[in-house]
């Protein structure tokens, strides 16, 4: 498919509209559009109401508000620990790309990801049709050659889902493109990083922090109004349909005493409403920004464990950081001055934590050894198999804990893989991405073989 840069800027991206079939939503537009009864038609408000539901009604007399947002809550916890064990997996074709390390849901049905060989793609879930979105290339595009081979290692929509951040041609750059018609925006190539950019943050959506193996975080304003006319001019005179910005600060993370050249920033995650912004770096430790009109660090804390530091999320609910690590994933509450959470051990024979996902009190864990875990964080337990759960009893055997093991994927039987590994067919793929679609119930995992040299891919769709 023929990858174009220049035309149109209200043009749809091309790439994408190619293999997406029409979604119900579109439908019913179009239903709507074919004559006046459907206009005129008076619709009943939707009710999500189930069997549970009408019981409490009855129980409680009525749907006071404060007693059904408390019954709302307790239902959605309790999917939210029963939806895993009731998930399946049908495994995606990506066909040859390497190692998808990023992903975020777009709609009901489509998924954008990123992977090692520096490919940025939509792959429809349904239909399985994969759609490659061109990158942005700098304005000056002198590719350093040891940045070949880097990839994309961070996809992020800001809150209104209206834009999304990913890294351009060159991976030192950030991309900026607009929702939902991938349509190029801006790219900040100017006095930004000067290596790959790992992980990308929302703090509202006009603002997002990047973090990158400079050991730098940079912060972004991002105004789609105020690039119009700079756009315009760019069509004009033939020049790829985006802006060229810079960051408004950067800011380096201190030296560590210990490894002070691995201070390489790994994962970013936004805390919550107060413009807080938690990273970590692969020296160990981790550090919390204020962000205002510029960055500025708060506090560094060495991490229990700090190896292979390598991804991070935040729970609103319980206000706590989770850092996962090279078999470990540790708790950090900065409200209380001694940690009351215990790490967790994944116990996945030291191949990592490759991915983290908070929902309410539980947290996914991708390993490298193509499994997904489940955690309770308030009862401190892994979520259990059910039929272990009953038919044994608690003073019985230990109960089995709760894992889904991925599918093979794709690997690529190429000479490296022939040399090394002895012609292995089975190799475990490590899950350095998922993502969930709560209100369809479904989970997108997606990685490919932990060793540098394999060249290979996994995607699955759990429903």
């Amino acid at each position: 498919m023929a990858q174009q840069q220049t035309g149109s800027r209200k043009r749809k991206a091309p790439a994408v509209e190619a293999g997406a079939e029409s979604s119900p939503s579109q439908g019913l537009a179009a239903a709507d559009g074919e004559g006046p009864l459907l206009l005129k038609r008076q619709r009943r408000p939707a009710t999500y109401r189930s069997m549970a539901h009408c019981l409490k009604v009855r129980e409680v007399g009525g749907w006071g508000p404060a007693r059904l947002q408390s019954f709302d809550g307790e239902m959605r916890g309790y999917a939210v620990q029963r939806l895993p064990e009731l998930l399946t997996e049908r495994q995606l074709d990506l066909g040859t790309v390497n190692k998808v390390f990023a992903s975020q849901w777009l709609n009901a049905r489509q998924v954008v990801c990123g992977t090692k060989c520096n490919t940025l793609f939509v792959v429809d879930v349904q239909s399985g049709y994969v759609a490659r979105i061109p990158l942005m290339r700098d304005k000056e595009a002198r590719l350093a050659q040891d940045q070949q081979g880097c990839g994309i290692h961070a996809i992020e929509l800001n809150p209104s889902k209206t834009l999304l951040a990913t890294g351009g041609e060159n991976p030192n750059s950030l991309a900026i493109y607009q929702l939902p018609s991938l349509d190029p925006l801006c790219l900040g190539d100017r006095h930004g990083h000067k290596d790959w950019i790992f992980a990308v943050a929302w703090l509202s959506d006009t603002v997002a922090v990047s973090g990158s193996r400079d050991g730098t975080v940079a912060l972004w304003r991002i105004d789609p109004d105020k690039f119009d006319d700079i756009v315009a001019w760019h069509s004009e005179v033939g020049l790829p349909l985006y802006a060229h910005i810079r960051p408004r600060d950067v800011e380096a993370i201190p030296r560590a005493i210990i490894n002070p050249s691995n201070r390489k920033v790994r994962a970013l995650a936004c805390g919550g409403k107060n413009q807080e912004l938690g990273a970590v770096s692969l020296d160990g430790y981790f550090h919390l920004w204020k962000a205002g009109s510029t960055l500025s660090r708060l506090l560094s804390i060495r991490l229990p464990y700090f190896r292979d530091n390598v991804c991070l999320t935040y729970c609103d609910d319980m206000s706590v950081y989770a850092v996962g690590s090279h078999s470990h994933v540790s708790f950090l509450d900065l409200r209380q001055d001694q940690q009351n959470i215990r790490p967790l051990c994944s116990r996945e024979g030291g191949t990592g934590v490759r991915s983290l996902s908070f929902y309410r009190h539980i947290i996914t864990v991708g390993t490298g050894q193509g499994s997904l875990l489940f955690y309770d964080v308030r009862a401190q337990k892994f979520l259990e198999e059910r039929a272990s759960a009953t038919l044994e009893s608690s003073s019985g055997p230990a109960r089995r804990k709760l894992r889904l093991a991925c599918g093979r994927g794709w690997l690529n039987h190429n000479d490296f893989w022939v040399n090394y590994f002895g012609g292995m067919e089975v190799f475990p793929n490590a899950l350095y991405t998922h993502c969930y679609n709560w209100p369809e119930m479904k989970l997108f995992v997606a990685g490919g073989p932990l060793p540098a040299g394999l060249h290979g891919n996994y995607a699955g769709l759990w429903s």
